[in-house]
């Protein structure tokens, strides 16, 4: 009779401590088992906005944040999205209100590519392809784009979940309409550049920090009166 082939042992497990990034605190926010560092990179895990600000009022903001690198049992993230909880847009819906969606692609200062969703709660009902909605969506639209071109993802995510880029579509909207509720309720990060799993820093930081040093030179070369 044949003997069965034995299996291989399987290299034991580690468990690696997940951290959010920088700038939203450092923080411990969940642990992930895996035998090999390299297939912690690429999980993701959900947090409430709670867990991180000890605000009880922000436990209905999820935040996503993706493993970009692991050292040392340290696994480090980005983020990579956010989006209130069900139940919680469910109760900002009223009879004899409108609510205005808007999808907007971007790409921020360094790099990122994400998509948005932002929605307005109106306090009255207008159409859903009336004047007043398409100029809502327009200002949306506008505001984020904007903040995009001029903001790094770490200042964006901020932003976003913390209600900076709400409060500057209301001041927008209100021109138009009366509104009960806007927000940013989804993000997803599409892309993350290459720098970012290096640990490097971003393109525009590496650069900035290069000036000063130049100038210096220059200076040097200045003859004193």
């Amino acid at each position: 009779m044949s003997r069965r082939p034995r299996q291989e042992r399987r290299a034991p497990k580690t468990i690696y401590t997940i951290y959010s990034p920088d700038y939203f605190g450092y923080k411990e926010i969940g642990t992930t088992w895996a035998d090999d560092p390299s297939k912690v990179l690429g999980r993701t895990i959900w947090v409430s906005l709670y867990t991180l600000t000890g605000d009880f009022s922000k436990q209905y903001l999820l935040l996503r944040f993706k493993i970009v690198r692991v050292k040392d049992g340290v696994a480090e993230t980005v983020f990579y999205g956010h989006e209130y909880g069900r139940e919680f847009v469910r109760s900002l819906i009223r009879r004899g209100s409108s609510r205005i969606d808007m999808i907007t692609n971007l790409e921020t200062k360094d790099g990122f590519k994400l998509r948005t969703q932002s929605t307005a709660f109106t306090l009255r009902r207008i159409g859903r392809h009336s004047w007043k909605a398409r100029m809502i969506r327009r200002a949306m639209r506008n505001v984020l784009e904007e903040a995009a071109r001029n903001l790094t993802l770490a200042q964006l995510a901020q932003e976003m979940v913390l209600g900076k880029t709400a409060s500057d579509i209301y001041q927008e909207a209100k021109k138009i309409t009366v509104l009960r509720h806007i927000g940013v309720i989804k993000s997803k990060v599409l892309k993350i550049p290459d720098w970012v799993y290096g640990g490097e820093k971003p393109p525009m930081e590496a650069e900035a920090e290069e000036v000063p040093a130049e100038q210096q030179e220059e200076e040097s070369e200045v003859p004193a009166a």
